[in-house]
């Protein structure tokens, strides 16, 4: 079966099409809060902090714990990091551009909505994300990763034997 994810070109199309899926839905959602200049994370910070309480919480105490410690008081940082987070990941996703670093950074992100009580598409999008992720480069073959893969394996092959070839200096 992973054979099949990760070789064969048909499944390859149809992991095309779920990255570019996927990429459509991060670039419409990062380019809404960057063009509409009114996102701040602050307000959904403190509504997932406030759905940690109560006889039902949402929102686990651990991952309240971490934004009310960590997110709000560095609400603009994580601001700016969703905005253009959620832009560069659907752009690397329908370039099919280091497909399975953007796939899982865009995991990342749906999981940390997720933890903070929002469900809405996140689940969908992380199940198809573990299609691409699993699927290794064969996700992005009808992508730029054709090009941009070997062309890095030979950069750091070329690093690497120059490492080794270079005497050590004592």
């Amino acid at each position: 079966m992973l054979d099949l994810l990760r070789k064969n070109n048909i499944v390859a199309g149809i992991l095309a099409i779920f990255r570019i899926y996927l990429g459509y839905q991060f670039i419409h959602a990062g380019y809404g809060k960057i063009v509409g200049g009114s996102f701040d994370a602050s307000g959904f910070l403190h509504g997932a902090i406030a759905s940690s309480t109560g006889e039902n919480p949402a929102v686990q105490g651990w991952w309240a714990a971490f934004l009310e410690n960590v997110a709000l008081p560095n609400a603009g940082l994580f601001t700016f990091l969703v905005q253009w987070g959620e832009l560069l990941v659907g752009i690397a996703l329908i370039l099919g551009l280091f497909t399975n670093f953007a796939a899982l950074m865009g995991m990342v992100m749906n999981f940390s909505f997720l933890f903070s009580g929002t469900v809405s598409t996140n689940a969908q999008m992380i199940l198809l994300a573990i299609f691409v992720v699993v699927a290794g480069a064969n996700a992005g073959k009808f992508g730029l990763d054709r090009y941009a893969m070997p062309y890095m394996k030979n950069v750091i092959a070329n690093k690497t034997n120059k490492r080794k070839k270079s005497p050590a200096v004592a």
